[in-house]
């Protein structure tokens, strides 16, 4: 083998990690500079912001205008976690996994929650289990996009519109990259480090009209922690949907979270992170389907995502999992060296692999210029397979 040598160009930005992920172009700690420090979140001022903050959030992923939406505790985990625990219960549940985070929903709702009534739709990393299964007189439980698998939903058509039940869906890596059909949603949640790369420990709960009338008619069996009522006296608490939230937030989180926000309006809002984000993932598949060492880990590529890209090595000399995990950390390892590429290795949970995010925060030039590197740093870990066989 002819060893390549190494390329002279470096991404700009190596940060290619799925979460959190990397801040939006342009990006410097002076964004900062008018956060709302050292005062109340509950002052006008604090409130204003986080107003803001919601208000901004409906406009860039085009929310109706009847949704409620409100700043969570816990990131996205806390956001759907509070989703689950309010609304679920009240009906038998079907609940969709097919990476890591969507096979913990199904361990808190069966193992936590304790419902009597809920069917597992499962399937193997890289596919989708039977959309045409799902029962849409129960409540659903799924995740948008497998941050973890690489695998999304290839659109909401499959959703029922006249269902009974309430869809909860899991959007976290998928918001702001990817359409959502807000007649098919009740309840969707996303973080603030995702496709934004903003900082993280808030999440967002947007609500349908269905969901509110749920929260206001329905009690669960089980007490719900602090941090995840919705309602009092059975009414919804409208504060949290004007930014009131239900604990102290982080006001310099929030800075952060509406500076990428103005960003986000100026590359055209949703139009323009969901064309920013396929144009990026589009440079690595493409590449990925013109190399016979790699492959995309989501079988179908109607399901491929335009953000997590998850990837398999697939060359014959690496075929056992040990050795695939090792290579793959070889090759990782070697790119962050390099400063060519951070956190790219495969989730912990997840088969062995590459993970390259391809946001709308990440510049195509960037994913072009690394794929020279995954080349140097295959062929560097194949020579020393070779050597020590």
């Amino acid at each position: 083998m002819t060893t390549l040598a190494k390329p002279a160009v470096r991404p700009a930005n190596p940060h290619f990690s799925s979460g959190p992920c990397a801040k939006r172009p342009g990006w410097s700690p002076a964004v900062l500079k008018d956060a709302f420090l050292g005062r109340s979140h509950r002052a006008r001022e604090g409130k204003a912001r986080l107003q803001l903050a919601i208000d901004r959030t409906r406009a860039v992923l085009e929310v109706p205008d009847d949704f409620r939406i409100g700043i969570m505790p816990a990131s996205d985990t806390g956001a759907f976690e509070a989703a689950m625990w309010t609304l679920l219960g009240e009906r038998g549940v079907d609940v969709l996994a097919w990476e890591s985070f969507g096979k913990g929903w199904v361990s808190d709702i069966v193992n936590q929650l304790k419902l009597d009534d809920v069917r597992r739709l499962e399937a193997d990393y890289g596919r989708l289990p039977d959309l045409s299964a799902v029962d849409f007189s129960r409540d659903v439980v799924f995740t948008m996009n497998g941050t973890t698998s690489g695998v999304r939903i290839p659109n909401f058509e499959w959703v029922a519109a006249d269902r009974s039940g309430l869809t909860l869906v899991d959007a976290t890596s998928g918001a702001f990259a990817q359409p959502i059909d807000w007649g098919k949603v009740d309840a969707l949640t996303f973080s603030w480090q995702k496709v934004l790369g903003s900082e993280g420990a808030h999440g967002m709960l947007i609500l349908s009209p269905r969901a509110v009338e749920r929260l206001e008619s329905y009690n669960p069996r089980w007490p719900l922690p602090k941090i995840f009522r919705l309602t009092k006296d059975g009414r919804l608490i409208d504060g949290i949907f004007v930014g009131e939230t239900i604990n102290t937030p982080s006001m310099l989180a929030v800075e952060d979270y509406l500076d990428a926000l103005a960003w986000a309006l100026d590359q055209g809002g949703l139009k323009g992170l969901m064309a920013r984000a396929d144009a990026n993932a589009r440079v690595l598949i493409d590449w990925v389907n013109a190399t016979d060492w790699v492959a995309n880990l989501a079988d179908d590529p109607a399901t491929y995502s335009n953000t997590s890209v998850c990837l398999k090595i697939v060359d014959p000399r690496v075929m056992s999992l040990d050795r695939q995990a090792k290579f793959a950390k070889g090759i990782a390892s070697l790119l962050d060296a390099e400063d060519a590429a951070k956190d790219i290795s495969f989730y912990r949970d997840a088969p062995p692999g590459l993970r390259i995010w391809t946001g709308a925060t990440v510049e195509t030039a960037d994913v072009a210029a690394l794929l020279p590197w995954l080349e140097w740093a295959f062929e560097r870990c194949i020579a020393d397979l070779a050597h020590k066989s």
